[in-house]
């Protein structure tokens, strides 16, 4: 009988597989796929890549959903996938990789001629070593535009797009924009080029179809479907995207590929997955539609994405921000620090204000109001509808550029030199900001307030993360500099039949609004 065992070595090679794998962690992970291949080698075939941009026009007449079976459930995507895979590209990118360890200064131990070896075939010598990236992207312009993903083309010194007729063109990259992973690239043609449009992403419903199209594991042409699973998805890469969830199975080479509706439009692009291993477990995310159309139109323009920055540090409200503050209301976004000598300050806008609208639309959260902030044009004014003190202010402000180096820091006046003074509230040991103080919690001069120094591990104040060293600056919005004003400010709160106040919080230099339950008098 054959011996269909593996080798020895294979085994233990497949041992350690099988081990690196069961040490892999739960990650979002973006979809391009990498490797490393020397100069001289011929670049992998490029697979068709998967972007989908649409220009925001109206749905041509001749799109028609698919066909129905009578339980409502499409009868195939065969007629979709062919209108719209035309215009699905491949994107192979070129980059130097960096230099490693074999590449480096070896060893004086190492005799010749071993030495000359190393360098000619492993060290100093060895050829140059350049990585290639796989993803997809989708014609959104018949002269050659193309939509991509930033982590697709970042750090790419060639860029090399495969259309599904087979022809291969050099591309230029735009622009590109971090902050949404959005990047656009153009090549020539000597014909019009089929393109994609834009469908409407806020029309979409959790449990509408999908239809995903790209280039997983470098697969050209692959379709998946699936649906809906959310919207307005938040999976921390920052304030300007809320990603549409998708359960369409989606891998690495996905990246920068369309997810399409129904009508054969694009409502996304494939940017990122939810995954232990690399591969589709059901969970991806795409960019929504309008925001790619909003930033590919100023990349179109001008190469990059101008942000309007107002100057201020802000948090969504919570329901005990809302108790505190004497209110239901949890809509809005409560201004946590102003930067000293920015757009906000110049205009009158404080510490503790709550912004419920802009240019008299309703702000729903701190992401909503940092996205409209950031659409805001630099130079122009706006008019931000704020809560203080009980009563509603409008403010107009001058809008500037967002530079990526700007970082909210608000100047605080000098410390005073009060006596030390200590007491309890809230389940917090409160004292004076002393010099001993400062020293023993090496706080800077320029922090005012009232330092707390231990907190009772069964309070709110300690499930909320109140921590010794923390240092209170207001209670109501109202400044606090010593226990006695934050004894005050909690007793006025009991008179009013408030259950909680906001504490305004300085740590490590950021600040805070924490609402904590005040407890009995």
């Amino acid at each position: 009988m054959q011996n269909t065992q593996p080798p020895a070595n294979q085994q233990k090679r497949h041992s350690r597989l099988l081990a690196a794998a069961s040490a892999a962690v739960i990650v979002v992970v973006g979809l391009g796929a990498f490797a490393l291949a020397p100069d001289h080698q011929a670049a992998p075939p490029v697979p068709h890549s998967t972007e989908a941009f649409a220009a925001n026009v109206p749905a041509k007449p001749h799109v028609q959903p698919p066909r129905m079976l009578e339980n409502g459930a499409p009868f195939s995507f065969a007629d979709l996938v062919e209108r719209v895979s035309p215009a699905v590209v491949s994107v192979t990118v070129e980059a130097k990789a960096e230099p490693t360890a074999a590449m480096g200064q070896l060893p004086d131990d190492i005799p010749e001629p071993f030495r000359q070896f190393f360098r000619n075939y492993g060290g100093q010598n060895a050829a140059p070593q350049k990585s290639i990236g796989v993803g997809s992207g989708f014609i959104i312009d018949k002269t050659g535009y193309i939509v991509t993903n930033n982590h697709v083309v970042d750090h790419s010194s060639k860029i090399t797009v495969k259309l599904p007729d087979g022809r291969q063109l050099d591309a230029k990259l735009i622009g590109a924009d971090a902050a949404t992973d959005v990047a656009l690239i153009k090549v020539k043609s000597d014909k019009p080029l089929p393109t994609v449009e834009f469908g409407d992403d806020r029309q979409l419903r959790v449990g509408d179809w999908v239809v995903a199209v790209g280039n997983p594991f470098g697969l050209s042409n692959s379709v998946t479907a699936g649906i809906v699973s959310s919207i307005g998805r938040d999976v921390g890469n920052g304030p300007y995207t809320d990603f549409i969830q998708i359960d369409a199975p989606i891998n690495r080479g996905n990246s920068g590929g369309p997810t399409f509706d129904l009508r054969g439009q694009v409502i996304g692009m494939n940017s990122m997955i939810y995954s232990p291993t690399g591969g589709s477990v059901g969970i991806g995310f795409a960019i929504p539609a309008s925001t790619i159309h909003d930033v590919v139109a100023q990349l179109k323009t001008h190469g990059h994405v101008s942000r309007g920055w107002l100057g201020v540090q802000i948090q969504s409200i919570t329901p005990e921000m809302a108790a505190s503050l004497g209110s239901k209301e949890m809509q809005g976004a409560i201004i946590a620090e102003v930067v000293a000598g920015g757009p906000a300050a110049k205009a009158g806008l404080q510490q503790g204000d709550v912004v419920i609208a802009v240019n008299g639309k309703a702000v729903q959260d701190s992401r909503d109001l940092s996205r409209r902030v950031a659409s805001l044009l630099a130079g122009s004014k706006a008019t931000f509808t704020v809560m203080r003190d009980g009563s509603r202010k409008d403010i107009t402000a001058d809008i500037t550029q967002r530079k990526d180096e700007q970082v909210a820091s608000a100047q605080k006046s000098g410390s005073t030199g009060q006596a030390d003074v200590k007491t309890k509230a809230m389940g917090l040991g409160l004292s004076s900001l002393t010099p001993d103080a400062r020293r023993q919690f090496n706080l800077d001069d320029n922090v005012n307030g009232v330092l707390v120094t231990d907190v009772d591990p069964n309070s709110d104040a300690a499930e909320k993360g109140l921590r010794p060293g923390d240092v209170v600056r207001s209670v109501g919005n109202k400044a606090v500099h010593s226990p006695q004003d934050i004894q005050g400010r909690v007793a006025d709160a009991h008179a009013a039949g408030r259950k909680s106040v906001l504490l305004l919080v300085t740590r490590g230099g950021g600040e805070r609004f924490i609402a904590v339950d005040i407890g009995e008098t």
